[in-house]
């Protein structure tokens, strides 16, 4: 008898683990850790313009353009970090950690057609980029 109880509330607890592992992966699909419609510029990564000093800092920093798009879409902005006033236009150092587990910030900088990638930049590791001016 007292197997049948202990049973019965080990089904009950995996009952409600499963319900609030659940609902927090549908609340989470439905609420973005941002919210792109407060965003200062449109994520959107469907055309992303590098530029020749943010191509050599991905080849010398190992950094691929799917890394560039996941920070952009996904990382936070890093408004101490970002140059908002600049008088050419604004520039957003985006932040966050890429499948590969890189600790990237990825400044951008939006245009008409575009967003250009200004640089990317390896927060725990120090590369050498010698060429790369």
């Amino acid at each position: 008898m007292n197997l049948n109880k202990t049973a019965r509330l080990i089904l009950i607890i995996m009952v409600i683990v499963f319900a609030f592992f659940k609902i927090y992966s549908v609340y989470k699909k439905n609420n973005p850790s941002h919210s792109q419609s407060s965003d200062p510029f449109n994520r959107n990564t469907s055309h992303l313009i590098l530029t020749k000093h943010a191509l050599c800092r991905m080849q010398c920093r190992e950094i691929t353009e799917s890394e560039i798009k996941e920070i952009v879409n996904d990382g936070n902005i890093n408004y101490g970090k970002s140059e908002v006033n600049d008088a050419r236009g604004p520039k957003y150092a985006m932040e966050g950690y890429s499948h590969e587990h890189q600790h990237l910030r990825i400044v951008v900088a939006p245009e008409n057609d575009g967003l250009v990638v200004v640089t990317c930049i390896d927060l725990d590791k120090e590369w050498p980029c010698p060429s790369c001016n």
